[in-house]
């Protein structure tokens, strides 16, 4: 007997129980009468297509999923049907995406702000609640999403009460607070870029030009390989209809100073103050595109290391709501400088001299919205180790993805660089529960084994506390777990599992230990990242 438990598109569960051997034309002999004799009877063809529909719900499963973007300066969602189908491979209980349907977009909202500089939540509850209504959607009707918190959202008291918005919807919903690298990362995929990347296995260089920051991605056959961000923006200054500034952000205040000219809030800046601070902006932006440093000014406006081009890119590709000008898919002049930055890094292309192919990669200001979350089940393998100070079950753990060769030889050095490499793309520490994915390749030698282990327990602050999930799609997940906890000597509760095919950006939830089978079912809430139309 085996049973399968898909998800619903309203959110329920339904159970198909099966035996091994049944068959689906026919019914078994039943003892349905008093004089105890068996009796055959046909399955009506009304039947037979209910069988079937329940055949084709275990193997496919429909979603609909929101994704949720806020921002220092723009907000918006969109609603989207999601098509899962059980892999057929072994026996797979894991689901994959087979297609994605838009059901319906918003409209950009200018993210509100009162006047302590903190968001209004009011006003941004009316416009998720009105997108809900809009879009035909009750909450109910909605199974999972994600949640992005973005350049001013992630500040304490913002993330608090964008955080109460979805309270009651906390087992649906990814919510992530996007830093740097991971907004770098996130917009690289959301936009298409990657894609592009492993379509023509050229290297890209993604540059999501957003409100108050820009995040460069460099990607090669799809995988981002370097990030870095810095505080240029299309918002950075905001004018009203008589040209006094609105709003002035410090990035914006550092430019006009390296200049030697004057800008201030509530004043009309004289004439070409604004837009010599553009073209310096413009051309620190050029300036890391074309690997360079982008001077002094470039260097102080940094908000993480510097962008690392171990080659040339052969496609430069925007996102972003600056991009929406450099490929013409906006007109509307929102008095800030998105406009002419983009008419500087636009003329800069079309003279050539920039050394690769401007591309646009489809999706713009939407591109970090379209991961919206998608849920996979999996179950693990049986040869899993659970730290009895483990409780479980845990809940929307982040997964990193160190990249470690296991089948190229290897040392715990090159463990330790590697973890905390995947800890920084993710915008993660060493002392967060974070659920470390293995790719495991060849034998299970035990010398191997233990060397990724002690790699993995120097990188990771041994100081107990917070869990460590190992999560191996090889089968040997008991031995790394006795390793770490009992000959290592951990401080750190661990469980190990395998069997489980997890990707960076996904996060986990571990339900409790099924017996006797002694596995433990996982929910993968991955980020979309196909390209939406």
């Amino acid at each position: 007997m085996f049973t399968l438990s898909p998800h619903t598109s309203g959110g329920a569960q339904r159970t198909l129980s099966l035996s091994a051997g049944a068959c689906l034309t026919r019914a078994a002999p039943l003892r349905l009468h008093e004089d105890g004799e068996d009796h055959f009877h046909e399955i009506s063809e009304a039947e037979k297509a209910a069988m079937a529909d329940y055949i084709w719900r275990a193997d496919n499963v429909e979603l609909t999923t929101v994704g949720i973007d806020i921002g220092s300066s723009t907000s918006h969602l969109m609603f989207a049907r999601v098509h899962l189908q059980r892999k057929s491979q072994n026996l797979s209980s894991g689901y994959v995406v087979v297609s994605r349907t838009v059901l319906w977009k918003s409209p950009i909202l200018m993210t509100p702000f009162l006047v302590d500089n903190s968001i209004d939540a009011a006003r941004l509850k009316d416009f998720i609640d009105g997108a809900y209504h809009a879009a035909g959607l009750a909450r109910e009707d909605v199974d999972s999403g994600a949640v992005i918190l973005t350049g001013e959202a992630i500040k304490r008291s913002n993330a608090q009460a964008i955080a109460q918005l979805f309270a009651s919807e906390s087992g649906k919903f990814v919510c992530a607070s996007a830093g740097h690298h991971l907004e770098c990362t996130l917009a690289a995929h959301g936009s298409g870029a990657a894609a592009l990347s492993r379509r023509t296995h050229r290297t890209v260089l993604n540059v999501d030009i957003g409100g108050g920051t820009t995040k460069f991605a460099l990607l090669k056959n799809g995988v981002v390989t370097a990030t870095c961000a810095v505080a240029v923006g299309g918002r950075l200054i905001v004018q009203d209809a008589e040209g006094r500034v609105t709003r002035l952000d410090e990035s914006a205040r550092l430019a006009a100073d390296s200049l030697g000219v004057q800008l201030q809030l509530g004043e009309r800046p004289t004439p070409g103050t604004v837009e010599r601070i553009v073209a310096a902006l413009a051309d620190i932006l050029l300036d890391f595109i074309a690997g360079q440093t982008g001077g002094e000014l470039g260097q102080t406006l940094l908000l993480t290391e510097a962008l690392m081009l171990d080659s040339a890119p052969e496609l430069i590709t925007f996102s972003g709501g600056v991009s929406e000008y450099i490929f013409a898919r906006e007109t509307h002049d929102y008095a800030d400088i998105a406009m002419p930055l983009a008419a500087r890094i636009g003329a800069a292309f079309a003279t050539g001299h920039m050394g690769a192919v401007l591309t646009d990669p489809g999706n713009g200001i939407r591109a970090t919205v379209i991961g919206a979350s998608q849920f996979t089940v999996q179950v693990s393998g049986k040869t899993i180790h659970i730290s009895r100070r483990i409780e479980l079950p845990l809940h929307n753990i982040p997964v990193i993805f160190p990249r470690i060769a296991i089948d190229k030889g290897f040392s715990a050095d090159d463990v330790v660089r590697e973890t905390r490499a995947a800890l920084a793309r993710s915008d993660l520490d060493a002392t967060q529960t974070v659920a470390l994915a293995i790719r495991w390749r060849g034998d299970p030698h035990y010398s191997i084994m233990r060397t990724l282990a002690n790699g993995i327990a120097m990188a990771l602050d041994n100081t107990g506390g917070a869990p460590l999930v190992l999560v191996i799609d090889g089968d040997i997940a008991r031995l790394m777990g006795n390793i770490l906890e009992y000959e290592l000597k951990l401080l750190r509760p661990v469980i190990s599992v395998d069997g489980v095919q997890l990707e960076e950006l996904d996060f986990v939830d571990i339900g409790q230990l099924i017996e006797p089978a002694y596995v433990v079912p996982i929910v993968i809430k991955s980020l979309l990242f196909t390209p939406a139309n």
